[in-house]
Formats: C-alpha cells, structure tokens, sequence
C-alpha cells in the first residue's frame, strides 16, 4: 500500500454524492457506483452507439469519422449525467480524479500524446476552468502518457452544440479548432467529457489529422444514446 493510499484510509469516509452514505474510497459509495450506467452492451468500435454484436454502426458506414475509435465509460444517463453537470457548471472538481480513473481503466491502445477538447477564450473565461483538460491532465498521470496542453485551440466562439439539432451541430462546429504543433505520425487521443452528436470531436480530429496525426482516438466519460 502506498503512502497515497494509506493516507486516504486514514480519512474520515465522506457522504456519497448519490446516495448520503458513507463513502470511503471516493465521492461515491460502492453500491451506487454499481447502479450507474456504464457502458457495457456491443456498441460500434468507431462512435461508441449500441449496435448488434459490437458491428461498425450504418451512420459510420456511410460517413466515416475522421476518428480511428471511441473508448467511452458511461452512457449520458442519470445519475452520471448529472454529476458531469455538477463538474461543468457547478466546479465539483472532486469528481475529476475518480471519473479519469474510471476512462483510464478502459483504455486498451495507447496514443503517443493526449490533447484535450479546447474551450474558446470567452467560454473559458467564463467558467474559469475547462473540465475536458481536467480531466486529461489526471488520464495522462494515470497513464504516463503526454499531454499537449496548448497544441490545440478553439478559434470559434460557437453557440453550445446542446441547444442545437443535431443535424446542425455540425455545420456549427466547421473550423472551430486549429493545431499549431507538428503530429506527423502520431497518434493522438481526444479527451472530451460527453460524446452527443460527435460533432465537436470529429472537427477536433479533422484538425489533428491536417496537424499530420496518422490516428486519432476519442476518450470521453460519457455517450450519449441515439435520441
């Protein structure tokens, strides 16, 4: 047992989020963690949606993302949806370490580096943090992996994909990143907090590949199902 470790053991057992009992080993308790939504049914290997015996989904047929995969925990479903709300908008920090963890584990081909889904200046100023890098930063501790921290920017201050159709999330996301560093032959893992549309992380991708990435992987806590 390390030093961490016996140090956390030697805390005091928090409230669970969830339910309000004792949690000793993070913001939420044991049995709730087994009531929440992970992703465990086949689903398509490029965007993650459910489909028969884990088969390549239609949509990805007929228009492939620029995306290699989607490594996904959850499906965006309570309760963990509001938890990601309470880490977005209300600055739980506290889950961060936990929910990184919970990708990390499922993680099974390693990326030369990480990035993580920018947040345009304003929108960043706005909220004071960005929880996609959060979230990287403690993935890549976990995993002894790089993170690229400022390789990639979001240029424009696009209306939140959430209050759009989909069909429109992404004509509102063309263009909206660039890379500055040279990836020639890398492969770069995404890291976003919830695929929807998969608007955001395929523009993202189309960028990282104009970089010179030769692989892209997306890695989000969170997929949201088909409406």
């Amino acid at each position: 047992m390390n030093i961490r470790t016996q140090f956390e053991h030697a805390l005091p057992a928090q409230p669970c989020l969830l339910c309000g009992t004792a949690s000793p080993n993070g913001p939420w308790c044991g049995p709730c963690d087994a009531a929440l939504p992970y992703l465990a049914t086949p689903h398509c290997p490029l965007c993650a949606l459910p489909t028969l015996n884990g088969a390549t989904c239609g949509r990805c047929l007929k228009h492939a993302p620029q995306f290699d995969r989607t490594v996904a925990v959850f499906a965006y479903a309570f309760p963990l949806n509001k938890m990601v709300q309470a880490l977005k908008f209300n600055e739980q920090l506290m889950l961060v370490r936990l929910l990184a963890s919970k990708l990390a584990q499922r993680v099974e081909i390693r990326p030369d580096c990480i990035v993580a889904m920018p947040l345009h200046p304003a929108r960043l100023q706005e909220r004071g943090f960005n929880q996609s890098l959060e979230l990287a930063r403690q993935i890549a501790r976990n995993l002894n992996i790089p993170l690229l921290n400022h390789a990639c920017q979001r240029v424009r201050d696009t209306p939140p994909q959430s209050a759009l159709p989909w069909k429109e999330r992404g004509k509102n996301m063309r263009k909206a990143f660039t890379c500055t560093e040279n990836l020639s032959g890398k492969h770069v893992a995404v890291v976003d907090d919830v695929m929807t549309s998969g608007a955001s992380v395929n523009e993202l991708a189309h960028a990282l590949r104009r970089a010179g990435a030769c692989e892209v992987s997306a890695w989000v806590v969170a997929r949201t199902p088909l409406r």
